[in-house]
């Protein structure tokens, strides 16, 4: 299909070695993309860095200086994924502010340091693609996760800021929420509630919890040229449970 090929073109997907990350990695190479994968955990990345023939970098997003040395040693950008994040489960008025501070760095902080860092590259060659992870629970609300929909919500005036900033330079920006998805994390937080999955499952219009694939599609097909006129959008991945 016209306008799907990413050949050429360098992209950075941040939380690459994890479930949605790792997806995403997967359908941008297949596009054609050099893929670099940046990731606390080096290992995970390396591995996936293997499956995509793409290269792996230790990140730790909450280090301003980390982010920095990355930056300079990644070279040209044209595709910056923002999917990395972070969530711990805490009702808000029990919440411990050290973890605000936390998801506040990995998961709005981190994004826009390394969008000043790379997005002039991109609108100094003309092109060049904005794609940020949110959540629809940042969207909607969700139970237990006040800091984290706050931090995940800061990505949507972000990106349609940046989406009107970088327009005239041939970046796009969007974002891209996704509902109740098997991850890791969200396994991690399934174990200690047993049949939650389940009941969510349950309340989805497709009658069932989102796949990492599901994702991935959504936000490969954002950074081609076939989605070169979509810019300023947020968009849910979610089953039906959420509907805009």
């Amino acid at each position: 299909m016209d306008g799907m090929d990413l050949s050429g073109r360098t992209a950075v997907v941040t939380g690459g070695a994890g479930g949605i990350g790792r997806a995403i990695c997967a359908d941008l190479a297949g596009l054609g993309a050099r893929v670099v994968i940046a990731d606390r955990d080096l290992p995970a990345a390396r591995d996936a860095a293997k499956e995509t023939g793409g290269t792996a970098h230790r990140v730790d997003l909450a280090d301003h200086a980390d982010i920095d040395r990355f930056c300079a040693a990644v070279g040209p950008v044209d595709v910056l994924v923002h999917n990395a994040g972070i969530s711990i489960v805490e009702p808000f008025t029990e919440s411990d502010p050290a973890n605000w501070d936390l998801m506040w760095q990995v998961n709005l902080r981190a994004p826009m340091q390394l969008t000043r860092a790379l997005l002039p590259g991109m609108t100094g060659r003309g092109w060049g693609r904005l794609v940020f992870v949110s959540s629809d629970g940042a969207r909607a609300g969700s139970g237990g996760e006040g800091a984290y929909a706050a931090t995940k919500s800061g990505l949507f005036g972000l990106a349609k800021t940046l989406a009107r900033e970088a327009a005239r330079g041939g970046v796009t920006s969007n974002v891209v929420c996704p509902g109740p998805t098997d991850t890791p994390m969200v396994r991690t937080v399934a174990d200690a509630h047993p049949g939650l999955l389940d009941k969510l499952a349950k309340q989805i219009p497709l009658r069932r919890i989102g796949r990492p694939d599901d994702i991935a599609g959504l936000v490969a097909f954002l950074c081609t040229d076939r989605a070169g006129y979509v810019t300023g959008q947020t968009v849910s991945v979610s089953g039906g449970i959420t509907m805009q």
